[in-house]
This record gives structure tokens, sequence and C-alpha cells, in this order.
């Protein structure tokens, strides 16, 4: 009986270890391409796999690519919960800086979502898989803006404060003739003039 949980339990160990490396090429692939132009023949040449095998774990790139987004939205969420509980007072403007850092040093995922920001279509149970997460991150800042308001109003607080904090990755990552490190910067003091905002 002990031989055949341990080997069960291998079974189950290989099978995530295969989704994982699934959903890594997926990220890398979705990074990189417009949405739309990504196949399962892509993201099997990525992990190096062919893609029949993709099949076994998932229906489409569509159930891949919201797979890989609730598993990285869930540590931008598990990343902000910690900053607002380790850190009872701390200010928005430095949750903001902290929030674009995370943002800069997650490029992969903030590429990804960027280009299905700008021509994505899912299928109405993958939106509101999506939707689910987005929501759980929403309610994050709503623990923010919840501290600083009347608490009216609150939810629409944190989709303005998401699409700003986007809207100043979108716009700067790539600020001509800067280095790196010059447009976290200047990314992270948009944030904070943005914040301040925020605070009035």
């Amino acid at each position: 009986m002990a031989k055949n949980d341990s080997l069960n339990k291998l079974k189950e160990q290989e099978r995530e270890a295969r989704r994982d490396l699934i959903i890594g090429a997926a990220e890398r692939v979705f990074s990189k391409k417009p949405f739309n132009a990504v196949t399962i023949r892509d993201i099997a040449k990525e992990a190096g796999i062919s893609h029949a095998l993709i099949y076994r774990y998932f229906p489409d790139q569509q159930s891949i690519f919201v797979e890989a987004c609730i598993r990285r939205g869930a540590k931008i969420v598990e990343f902000v919960a910690r900053l607002i509980d380790e850190n009872r007072n701390i200010s928005i403007e430095k949750i903001t800086e902290r929030f674009i850092q995370y943002l800069i040093d997650n490029d992969r995922y903030f590429r990804m979502m960027t280009h299905f920001m700008l021509d994505g279509s899912l299928s109405r149970e993958m939106v509101e898989r999506l939707n689910a997460g987005e929501r759980i991150l929403l309610d994050q800042f709503d623990r923010i803006f919840a501290k600083m308001s009347s608490g009216k109003g609150v939810r629409m607080l944190s989709h303005a404060y998401f699409a700003a904090m986007n809207g100043i990755l979108i716009t700067f990552r790539n600020y001509p003739g800067r280095s790196r490190e010059e447009i976290a910067r200047h990314m992270r003091e948009l944030g904070r003039i943005i914040a301040q905002k925020f605070k009035s």
C-alpha cells in the first residue's frame, strides 16, 4: 500500500512539474508575441515538448494563459497583502514605489498582460476566471483606500490606481536614451506623484 502511495505521489509531482514547464514556456511566449498570434505549437517549442503532450494538461492556449495569469497574479496579491499586513502605517507612496518596482522586476508577466490588454480575447469562462483573480488584487487596493477615505467609492479608486500604475509602466518602460536604473527611478517618481494625488 505504501509503495502505491509513493508511486502516486511521484506521478503527481511529475504531472505538476510538466504543468509548470508548460506554464513557464507560455509566459515567455506570451511576453514576446501578440496574444492572438500565440499557438500551442509555439508554447510546445519553447517548452521543448511535443504539442500533443500539452493537450494532456490544457485544452487550448487560452487556458494556459489564464493559468499563468492566475499564478502570477496570486504572487502579486501576496506581495501587496504582505506589504499592508507587515507595515500597518505604510504610506500609499511607499506601497506605490514597491508595487512599481515589483512590476519592473517581473517584466515578463507585465509584458504578457500588456499583449493581452492590447489585442487579446478570451472565452466568457476564461474572462470570468481572469476577472476573479483581478478582483482579489483590487480587494487589496481597497484595503488601502478604505483607510484613507470615508469608504465611499473605494472600488473606483482602486480601479483608477491600478490603471495609473499600469499606465506608468506602459508609457515609460522603454524611455528612449535612459538607462534601466534611470527609467526605474523615473517611474517610481511618477508613482509617488500619482500616489499623492490619491491621498488628496
